[in-house]
C-alpha cells in the first residue's frame, strides 16, 4: 500500500512540474502520430552498500564495525564498490576477544585495515569474478582499497579467497546488489599482513 501512495505521489509531483514548464503550442488534434510516448516509469533509488547491510541482521556486527571505524560516508559514497563482506558467523569464527578489541578507539587503525582489506575498487559480480579466474589460470589475484593483495579461486563452484596469511574464506551469497556496487558475503574474515 505504501508502494502505491508514494508512485501516486511521485506521479502528482510530475504532473505540477510538467504543468509549471515552459508552454508550447498546444494541439487538441488526437491523431498527431509525431508524439513521444509517455514514460510512466518511476525510478526508486535503491540502497547503498552500508544502507544493504544495516538492512540484513546477518552484517550486524560488519556494520557495527563500519560506523566504529568512522568508514559509513566512505562506503555510502559513489564507489563503485566490492565488498566481501563477512557474516556474523565469520566474525564469530575470530580467537575470544577479537571483535571487541577491534572495536576499541585504540585499534581504529587497525579496524580500518581489516575492513577495507574486505573492499575492492570497482563493481565485480560474481560472473566477472568467475570468468577473471579462469582467464587467469585458475587464480586472479585483487588488490583491496587497504592496498593488500587477495587471491580468489575456484572450489567447485565456489569462489574461495586467500588472505595474505593463507586463511581462507568462501563466498556464501553473491550478488548482493547496492546503488554503489555488490556486495559478496563471506564465511571466514579475510586478514591482512
Amino acid at each position: 500500500m505504501n508502494l502505491v501512495k508514494t508512485i501516486c505521489a511521485f506521479l502528482v509531483v510530475g504532473v505540477l512540474a510538467a504543468s509549471c514548464e515552459k508552454k508550447e503550442a498546444v494541439t487538441t488534434d488526437m491523431t498527431d502520430s509525431s508524439a513521444a510516448p509517455m514514460d510512466t516509469a518511476v525510478v526508486v533509488a535503491s540502497p547503498n552498500i552500508v544502507e544493504v547491510a544495516s538492512g540484513n541482521a546477518d552484517f550486524s556486527t560488519l556494520v557495527a564495525a563500519v560506523k566504529a571505524a568512522g568508514l559509513v560516508e566512505t562506503l555510502s559514497g559513489d564507489g563503485p564498490f566490492t565488498v566481501f563482506a563477512p557474516t556474523n558467523a565469520a566474525f564469530d569464527k575470530l580467537p575470544a576477544g577479537t571483535v571487541d578489541g577491534l572495536l576499541k578507539p585504540e585499534s581504529l587503525d587497525k579496524l580500518k585495515s581489516v575492513l577495507t582489506y574486505h573492499v575492492v575498487a570497482g563493481k565485480f559480480d560474481a560472473a566477472a569474478v568467475i570468468d577473471a579466474i579462469n582467464k587467469n589460470n585458475g587464480k586472479y589475484t585483487v588488490t583491496t582499497v587497504q592496498g593488500g593483495n587477495i587471491d580468489l579461486s575456484l572450489k567447485g563452484d565456489k569462489v574461495m579467497l586467500t588472505d595474505a596469511n593463507g586463511g581462507t574464506a568462501e563466498v556464501v551469497m553473491a550478488d548482493v546488489p547496492a546503488s554503489n556496487g555488490v556486495i559478496h558475503a563471506i564465511d571466514t574474515v579475510v586478514m591482512p599482513k
